[in-house]
């Protein structure tokens, strides 16, 4: 093994010190993987076997740095140190020797360690031959039968690896696919995120459905829906070519607290079936949040009025209202729709440019009302209750401003006064 990869193995970029890890100890799983790859991580993610005493080893590194502390499995005896920029976990070694542990892992590539100590790599399963190869090759049957959401990280670690799944292995899974429905669907749902959050995951996701994994998790998934899923992939990428700041979204994370991009969701729409009401449905079951499920029926719902040509000042207030942060995602669900069905010409997006160029300025009336007046002032002024109505009319004053009929807030109130009374 090369030096290269020994010095991004070393101690020193860890969060802490050497000396706290006893003798002997094994860093092992995607780190020692990645190394040998020369991927680097912003976030560090280690993960260590200690033959005795994991959890109380954990607990002194957490003690000493005043570090988080998490005991993640008490019968397995496997704990998580968690620092600013980087999380390990310390895992008792199950079997006898490190030898027996690495082979009770999931693939070749992932049952590589390494003594932090001696600087040096065992490799029993020749796992650096298959991460040289580019192939993702199972230790045993009865590994991913063992846990069978391994099934599906098959295809996630082939995508993110841009690596190909050893034909056995591949065939292996096939007869094991039944398995996957032991296993918790939002272990299976965090998987299928991974797949969906850039297009090196859609073809592992058609190999999926293919080898049978997705059909009792997404039942109204079909050959189109692939297609589609395909669609979306090529359409965010003409919509980033043309409008970055757009194509920007799409990768961005719906919310802080839900790592779902709004490519995602996009891709996500593609998967249930197209009426919104069924696919809450079907999203509520794979136990999605409800900001995803609202992204994804938003985008099922609105998508068909994207493609309206010249709709009124009136009809796209309303419409930029009801999209609000879907439209990146609803756009580019239009836009793959119009790829599919062969319709998007030399000029794909022209359709759907007067909507983007409104989304865009953040001083378009339709697509962000700046209101003249509140709610509390038109209760006031009118000296009306509060209720449904106040908010219709504030909507109608935004539109009376978009279309450039009332510019003050004195106008904004008669036009209110003027309302009420035609209602």
């Amino acid at each position: 093994m090369n030096d290269l990869v020994i010095s991004r193995l070393d101690a020193q970029n860890w969060p802490f010190s050497l000396e706290l890890l006893p003798q002997p100890a094994y860093m092992v799983g995607g780190a020692v993987r990645d190394a040998i790859l020369g991927r680097s991580r912003e976030y560090l993610d280690l993960d260590f076997i200690i033959p005795d005493d994991a959890v109380k080893v954990a607990s002194a590194i957490a003690r000493h740095y005043q570090a988080g502390f998490v005991l993640l499995d008490a019968e397995r005896k496997i704990a998580r140190v968690v620092f600013p920029h980087a999380t390990a976990d310390f895992a008792q070694q199950e079997g006898d020797s490190l030898i027996t542990d690495l082979h009770r892992r999931d693939f070749t590539i992932n049952a590589i360690a390494y003594n932090p100590h001696t600087q040096e790599i065992i490799d029993p399963l020749q796992g650096c031959a298959d991460i040289e190869a580019g192939l993702l090759r199972m230790i045993s049957p009865q590994n991913l039968q063992d846990d069978p959401l391994r099934l599906m990280r098959a295809y996630r670690q082939a995508a993110q690896l841009g690596f190909t799944i050893e034909p056995a292995t591949q065939a292996t899974i096939r007869t094991l696919a039944a398995d996957i429905n032991k296993v918790a669907s939002e272990r299976v749902r965090v998987e299928i995120g991974y797949l969906l959050a850039s297009s090196q995951g859609t073809s592992w996701l058609t190999s999926a459905w293919e080898d049978n994994l997705l059909t009792s998790f997404f039942t109204n998934c079909h050959r189109e829906s692939l297609q589609k899923l395909a669609a979306v992939d090529k359409a965010c990428s003409l919509i980033g070519e043309t409008y970055p700041q757009l194509g920007q979204e799409l990768e961005q994370a719906i919310r802080d607290t839900v790592k779902t991009t709004w490519l995602g969701i996009a891709k996500l729409a593609c998967l249930v079936h197209p009426n919104p009401e069924i696919a809450d449905a079907e999203l509520q079951q794979l136990t999605y949040s409800r900001a995803e499920i609202r992204g994804v029926t938003t985008a099922l719902r609105l998508f068909p009025q994207f493609k309206v040509v010249n709709m009124s000042l009136r009809e796209q207030y309303f419409l930029f209202q009801d999209v609000g942060v879907v439209f990146n995602a609803t756009t580019a669900l239009a836009l793959a729709d119009d790829i599919v069905e062969a319709m998007s010409g030399d000029n794909p997006l022209c359709v759907y440019a007067p909507l983007i160029d409104r989304y865009l300025n953040p001083d378009d009336l339709v697509a962000h009302p700046s209101p003249l007046v509140s709610g509390k002032e038109v209760i006031i002024a009118l000296n009306i209750p509060a209720s449904p109505l106040v908010g219709k009319i504030l909507s109608e004053i935004a539109v009376a401003q978009a279309e450039g009929n009332v510019t003050t807030a004195e106008e904004a109130i008669e036009f209110a006064k003027q309302f009420t009374k035609n209602t």
